[in-house]
Order: C-alpha cells, then sequence, then structure tokens
C-alpha cells in the first residue's frame, strides 16, 4: 500500500468498541492536549470518523476524539479503518495530524520526517515533505544529519523513479531552454526527466543569469543571454469550465452580497481574461521595466500560492474537526 494515495474519506465508516483500541505510537510526543480536549468537550454534535489502523487496532488519527469519548462515558466510537504496515500507518498519522485542527509541531515533524526517511529510503525529499509538511531542504539536510547517503534513484511524489541527483537533468533542461527559449515547460521536462515546476525553476535562474542547478555559487558566464520569449500559450491557463464557474461564483450571495466577497470576484475576474489579452499587455511592458515587473509577477503568484495553501489546509481542518 502507497501511504500516500489513501483516499481516507472513501473508506467505510464503522462503529469500534473503545476497549478495542490502542494509543500507542503517535507523532505527537507532546501527548494530549488538556485545553484541546476542553474544546472538543463542549463542542456539540458528532466528530468525525477517527483513523484506525486495523491489524493492529491502533489510533491513526483522532487521540483526542478518542479520549473525550472515554470521558463522556461512551462504549464505541465511529472510525475508519485502514490496512497496511505499521510503517504506512505511521506516515498517515503525521500526514492527519499536520492537517489536523491542532498541527504537530514543527519539531514533531522533524522527528517524523527523521522516521520516514529511515523507514521509506527510496523517496524523494519532496514526498517526504509533502507527508511531513516541512520543505524539501528541511527533509534533506535531515538525510544528510543522520547519514543517509541515499540511492541513486529516489520514488517521487507522482510514483516516478528519478535520480537522487537532479543536478545532471537540471543542466540538460538549461541546454534545451538555451537551444529553444520558446519550449513549453512540460515538453522540456518530459524530455530530461524532471517536474514542470523543476524546469520553471531553471528557466528563472537563466533569466536572472544564474546557475541552473541551485549550489548558491555558480553563476553563468557574462556572455550568457538573458532569455524573452514566453512559453507559448501561457495564458492558457483559464479554461472554459473554470470561466464558468467563475460566472457561478459571481452568482452566489456569499460573495456578491459582502464588500470582501466583491474584491475577491474583481481579483479572480482581473486573473482570468484570455491569451489574447496577456498577450497584448505582455507587448506593452516598457523594456525598461521588464525585470521590475517581472518581480512584481512573481511575488504575486507567491502571494495567491499562499493564498490557495490557507484555503486548502482550512478544509483540511474542517474536515477534521
Amino acid at each position: 500500500m502507497d501511504p500516500t494515495s489513501v483516499d481516507i474519506i472513501s473508506l467505510p465508516v464503522v462503529e469500534i468498541e473503545l476497549s478495542r483500541l490502542s494509543s500507542v505510537s503517535s507523532p505527537r510526543t507532546s501527548g494530549e492536549d488538556p485545553e484541546h480536549i476542553e474544546t472538543l468537550l463542549s463542542t456539540e454534535g458528532k466528530f468525525p470518523p477517527i483513523l484506525v489502523h486495523r491489524p493492529t487496532m491502533r489510533v491513526v488519527d483522532g487521540l483526542h476524539r478518542l479520549k473525550v469519548a472515554r470521558l463522556r462515558g461512551d462504549t464505541k466510537i465511529v472510525a475508519r479503518l485502514v490496512d497496511g504496515t505499521e510503517s504506512d500507518a505511521f506516515v498517515l498519522a503525521v500526514e492527519a495530524n499536520i492537517r489536523h485542527g491542532l498541527p504537530l509541531s514543527l519539531a514533531d515533524r522533524k522527528r517524523a520526517a527523521v522516521h520516514i526517511i529511515g523507514t521509506y529510503p527510496q523517496w524523494s525529499d519532496r514526498r517526504v515533505a509533502s507527508a511531513t509538511g516541512i520543505s524539501a531542504s528541511t527533509v534533506a539536510d535531515l538525510r544528510r544529519r543522520a547519514g543517509d547517503s541515499g540511492t541513486e534513484a529516489r520514488v517521487g511524489r507522482d510514483g516516478r523513479i528519478r535520480p537522487a541527483d537532479g543536478s545532471g537533468r537540471r543542466r540538460l533542461a538549461a541546454e534545451l531552454i538555451r537551444s529553444d527559449p520558446g519550449l513549453s515547460l512540460r515538453y522540456v521536462a518530459k524530455q530530461v526527466g524532471i517536474s514542470p515546476e523543476t524546469v520553471r525553476d531553471v528557466r528563472g535562474r537563466l533569466e536572472r543569469g544564474e546557475s541552473p542547478v541551485p549550489d548558491g555559487s555558480l553563476r553563468l558566464r557574462a556572455e550568457s543571454q538573458p532569455l524573452h520569449r514566453v512559453e507559448p500559450g501561457f495564458g492558457r491557463a483559464v479554461g472554459r469550465d473554470r470561466l464558468a464557474m467563475l460566472e457561478r461564483l459571481k452568482a452566489d450571495p456569499a460573495l456578491r452580497l459582502s464588500e470582501t466577497g466583491r474584491t475577491l470576484l474583481r481579483m479572480l475576474t482581473m486573473h482570468s481574461i484570455d491569451e489574447q489579452e496577456w498577450e497584448k499587455i505582455l507587448h506593452r511592458v516598457p523594456p525598461h521595466l521588464y525585470s521590475v515587473i517581472a518581480e512584481f509577477a512573481r511575488e504575486h503568484a507567491r502571494l495567491w500560492t499562499g493564498f490557495a495553501d490557507r484555503l486548502e489546509n482550512w478544509v483540511a481542518t474542517l474536515a477534521a474537526e
């Protein structure tokens, strides 16, 4: 079983006797949080099902809900059962708790990452990072500290096997981009075996005159030329389905009837123009402002990404409450 691909919501819900459940092996080293337990005790309504490892009957996610059930004098609790090994269950526990209403501390997430590196050494840094809620660079640092020499290849979040050292592939991507700056991210990614986002990073480094490999020291030679061509069709990301969804959002009273909602709708509409409009704007940017406006665009992209991440975290938190 691949613990990172388990669809927990699709697992059937069952009732389990509390006496059958074990609460050991939690990634939360600080134990139960009395304040969180008090909050749950004062909460009306039913709690979401806890997650239980079927072979050992250990609680993977829901220790506080289990404690509240015991304090209330309940004899049973609703749960979803998951199979797999104990190592699989540990990964699920970490993933569930970093998205929980009471997230794991940074120290717990780092300890969990070290544990997962030991049990799944073939996983890429990004895959471990995704499971533990820390950055890939932090995972790489923890791997080095643990004395893990690594494997020649690692399995990424998408299940594809890639070399552990991606510097060679980054350089190949850079060569392709230099030879034809108009190549799409996906085309270059497919040719050299890296992700489109990595290709985007390589392209950005070349535009800034940096080395395609993020070693922090190498710079390109002065004769390297900056890239001004843009990936063809970059404005096609907003398709018909997304535009139709935008129209439904505009009609939603929860957004349409509040000032904040209308502001959000204006922002979404502003960024949903078609390819021709993007091209028109692109070609009318004064050359002496290319770098300045590019930096503004990247900063706005980072803000939108952070906005999206927080919304997704809140969705996961609501599902767990």
